[in-house]
């Protein structure tokens, strides 16, 4: 009973900020809502100060970014989802960025020092601030005692908790969309829930992103034009991951990547054949591919990055999606 009422009173929160931010639902349903329902979103946007933030484009984005760490991963698994969420909101989520102001430098520091048992100081000849910073981690170029140029990817503080409180959450609204309504039981939101809880205790244990880096690796080591970083095994754990830095150019700079002289549409190319080669020879495959998480190094080589989601092939699925790319090209 207290579970229930303690995660009633978290999605509650959440409904009052999207409230707030004039998002808990499109127009076309808000008309539809009971008049109650209606008064109760006006209310909460009595006095309202909530902006747009970081340029964002609508107001869904903007509230889920405010909920925190868990409420964007929801959202990015959403905009997958146009069968749960309907077409225009699921288009609407692809705006959401993975982004969140960074955390102090001495809490870095410490969770490393934790970590790997020994000061920074003993760790690494340099320790630079954060370039860049997600909802589950963010990211210091450092380098180590030898000379290595490395980045260094450290979870949140307390991320680990406040996503256990919101999973709970959101399993409790899925079990009752299910039981109470028959739109819910065909959607099967509590499967849906489900499968973020796997995603996301995959991404908040770093050693898991690092057997894929080393996984990846080793299938693609004789594969043309792609790569991805080397783990420094000694100074990763469970929420520190090291990997060699990558000097590069971003995949989504393609002015960039113009001046470099680099050929575009073989660059191309190389993204689908390295996929396709990974999911149909290996069975094994970056599962966030998008360019965000792609750079190409100084040799002309593709390099991803950023291995927290990634995915598996059976044999027979191997097999049938290259009978499907086979009737393609017949």
């Amino acid at each position: 009973m207290a579970n229930a009422i303690t995660n009633a009173a978290r999605l509650a929160h959440a409904g009052f900020v999207l409230a707030r931010y004039d998002a808990l639902l499109p127009p076309d349903q808000l008309v539809k809502a009971p008049w109650l329902a209606r008064a109760a979103m006006k209310l909460a946007q009595i006095g309202n100060t909530a902006k747009l933030e970081g340029g964002q484009n609508n107001r869904l984005t903007a509230a889920l970014s405010r909920l925190g760490p868990s409420y964007i991963k929801l959202g990015q698994f959403l905009a997958t989802r146009p069968d749960i969420i309907g077409a225009k909101r699921a288009f609407e989520l692809k705006a959401l960025q993975d982004k969140l102001p960074p955390f102090a430098q001495r809490e870095a520091e410490a969770i490393v020092a934790e970590q790997l048992g020994k000061p920074v100081s003993k760790l690494f000849k340099s320790f630079g601030p954060p370039i860049a910073a997600a909802s589950i981690a963010q990211v210091h170029k450092a380098e180590t005692l030898d000379g290595k140029t490395v980045a260094v990817k450290i979870l949140r503080p307390d991320v680990e908790r406040r996503f256990a409180n919101d999973i709970s959450a959101f399993g409790f609204a899925a079990r009752n969309a299910e039981r109470f309504s028959k739109e819910g039981r065909r959607l099967r939101p509590v499967a849906a829930v489900a499968m973020l809880e796997d995603s996301m205790v995959h991404e908040l244990d770093l050693r898991m992103e690092a057997a894929a880096l080393s996984e990846m690796a080793q299938n693609s080591k004789d594969d043309p034009g792609f790569r991805v970083p080397e783990v420094q095994w000694s100074l990763s754990a469970k929420r520190v991951l090291t990997t060699e830095w990558i000097d590069g150019t971003p995949m989504a700079d393609v002015e960039a990547l113009r001046k470099r002289g680099l050929d575009l549409p073989a660059l191309g190319d190389t993204v689908i054949q390295s996929f396709l080669r990974h999911a149909i020879r290996d069975g094994f495959f970056h599962a966030d591919m998008h360019q965000g998480n792609l750079f190409v190094d100084p040799a002309g080589n593709l390099v991803a990055l950023d291995f927290g989601i990634t995915g598996r092939l059976s044999e027979a699925d191997r097999l049938f999606l290259a009978e499907i790319l086979y009737a393609d090209q017949n």
